[in-house]
């Protein structure tokens, strides 16, 4: 973000349509992202939120932070349509045992054609696997999707970002021969530790088990179940089990953190499927042998959904995001119109080092400037008066710090670098 509208004009409350939320504490994400500019919801789409460019910003750097991951463990990333027939979903079983959750509809242009918009990833991902012969060289297969999704929530529980109809989600999966599949596993749950650890968050791992309605046999289920502890008791983790509570396709591991505010949240998780995808979808390779076998496929996502990690940063954080998420990551603040020049040069090598910046260079006191820009929860202001022109350096203020001195703008860049990249 170069300029924008005025500090002023940001988070300047609900418009006619938005929906207005009633007394919600100060560091609630809706509150926050009404404040920040962030986000906003209206009545024309429940339960799905309205990005402004700010809130963009910071969607953006999360999906560049998933693609890195990604990137650097072996994915490869694939997008599928967002608009299926209903069969897909009676063949996966989701039909079956999730229907009440997909938006579909009767296409009025062909009475035979029922239509649902997609509320998962994973069906969609077997045709890409079925697109080619497979062999068992070709293991671990792991296929990466940031999509779009659609659930149908009830109205009731819909509750800004932390549930919502439309989601985001940084979804994979892995297909691997079942003697791959622990050691696939524990490389998921140390990508989710490191990732967790990075925000200072301390991850807590839960084991859900075989559901009261479920595919399979109780053999299924005690081999998958079993695998899934194998992998978390080889990595060392500590976990707790929750009983019935796996998806019906399969067990799970989920993960959870304890906000600033020490509330529980589940979030990324690591599904084992050996009978969804890889048997109702008929997936299948050739071993080694000859022989044909059936692969399985491991469900993972690190952060979940986009729209629920960023609410719990928001909390957890007091709107102060890390400097590599901020929306702005320095104001640039002049005390008046003589140091114009000098403000621009600055502006130009934040410019050309990536660093999203503000020009304020309104007709305002400077203490206005500075308060208005900490409401922001700018990470770094830069305060430039004569002297610092003259001597060819910027005034330093840090997020929660204030005023730490003078630096030439070289050595702020270095200082900052190392937070620019997570």
């Amino acid at each position: 973000m170069k300029k924008s509208q005025p500090l002023e004009k940001l988070g300047t409350g609900p418009t006619e349509n938005q929906e207005q939320p009633k007394e919600l504490p100060e560091n609630d994400h809706r509150t926050l992202g009404q404040r920040l500019d962030l986000f906003s919801f209206h009545d024309i789409s429940p339960g799905a939120p309205f990005w402004h460019p700010k809130g963009m910003l910071i969607f953006r750097e999360l999906e560049k932070f998933a693609r890195k991951i990604n990137d650097q463990n072996g994915y490869q990333e694939i997008s599928t349509p967002i608009l299926v027939k209903k069969e897909l979903f009676e063949k996966s079983g989701h039909w079956e045992y999730y229907k009440e959750n997909i938006f579909w509809f009767q296409n009025p242009r062909d009475e035979n054609e029922v239509l649902a918009l997609k509320s998962m990833n994973c069906p969609e991902s077997s045709f890409i696997y079925n697109s080619a012969i497979r062999s068992y060289k070709d293991f671990p297969l792991r296929l990466a999707e940031i999509g779009r999704l659609h659930r149908n929530e009830l109205s009731g529980t819909l509750g800004g970002l932390l549930r919502v109809r439309q989601i985001t989600m940084d979804d994979a999966h892995i297909f691997v021969r079942q003697d791959q599949a622990v050691e696939e596993i524990r490389s998921v749950l140390k990508t989710i530790n490191d990732f967790y650890s990075s925000f200072g968050f301390k991850p807590k791992y839960v084991l859900a088990t075989k559901p009261e309605k479920a595919l399979g046999t109780k053999t299924d289920w005690d081999l998958a179940e079993q695998t899934l502890k194998d992998a978390l008791e080889k990595s060392g983790l500590l976990y707790k089990i929750a009983e019935k509570e796996g998806a019906f396709y399969g067990p799970k591991i989920e993960v959870h953190i304890d906000d600033s505010q020490n509330r529980d949240w589940q979030l990324g998780t690591a599904q084992l499927d050996t009978l969804m995808l890889p048997k109702r979808l008929k997936l299948s390779y050739i071993d080694e042998d000859g022989s044909k076998q059936t692969p399985w496929v491991i469900h993972r996502a690190v952060f979940g959904s986009f729209e629920r990690f960023i609410a719990i940063l928001l909390e957890h954080f007091n709107g102060a995001l890390p400097f590599w998420l901020s929306p702005i990551q320095v104001a640039i603040l002049p005390i008046n119109d003589k140091v114009t020049g000098y403000c621009s040069e600055i502006a130009a090598k934040l410019s050309k080092a990536d660093i999203r910046f503000w020009l304020d260079d309104r007709n305002e006191s400077i203490g206005k400037k500075i308060r208005e820009a900490e409401m922001q929860k700018i990470p770094y202001l830069l305060v430039v008066g004569d002297r610092e022109a003259a001597g060819n350096v910027v005034s330093i203020r840090e997020r929660g710090k204030g005023d730490t001195g003078q630096k030439p703008l070289e050595k702020f860049l270095e200082m900052v670098y190392t937070e620019k990249i997570p």
